[in-house]
């Protein structure tokens, strides 16, 4: 298995559980979310309560809650939305944090591609969600989620250059 940390902070944020597609010249990766039932499960074991003197409820908390499951695996807490001028601050930011622990080769693709990368999420700013990592560390990088036309599930945007790959 493959885990994807944040460069930065060593926060998990993706695992090759959850394929992704590179967009924007290999700047953003594209990932698909889904909406997942979490809590109780009713199970039928074929028993029939009533004719075991058993009562119908039992005190068993049956609270079930959707989650997204990126969000719930990867313990991403979301984050207040950007408006531009503070999307542009934070980007610049993290292209001067995350430049010097680049590689030279990745270094140049990243430089070159992040202009692009940064047009296509400011053309989709008021749509996006914001998240971190567990740690909320300010200087880590940002996932991004937001709803294609139609969608029911999200789809998560990630720096490709600002993950890591550990073998598990």
């Amino acid at each position: 298995m493959l885990v994807y940390q944040d460069l930065l902070t060593g926060d998990e944020l993706l695992s090759d559980s959850f394929p992704y597609k590179e967009i924007e010249n290999g700047v953003l990766w594209e990932v698909e979310g889904k909406w997942v039932v979490q809590g109780a499960v009713d199970v039928n074991i074929g028993a029939n309560p009533s004719a075991e003197g058993g009562d119908e409820d039992e005190g068993v908390d049956d609270q079930t809650i959707k989650v997204v499951d990126i969000v719930d695996t990867f313990r991403l807490q979301e984050q207040p939305a950007f408006d531009k001028k503070q999307f542009v601050a934070y980007i610049k930011k993290y292209i001067k944090t995350l430049t010097p622990k680049l590689e030279d080769d990745k270094k140049e693709e990243f430089k070159k591609g992040i202009e692009g990368a940064t047009k296509f999420l400011l053309g989709k700013l008021k749509d996006l969600q914001f998240f971190v990592g567990e740690s909320m560390h300010d200087d880590g990088s940002l996932v991004f989620a937001y709803y294609k036309d139609g969608a029911t599930d999200p789809t998560f945007l990630y720096f490709g250059h600002g993950l890591k790959e550990i073998k598990c």
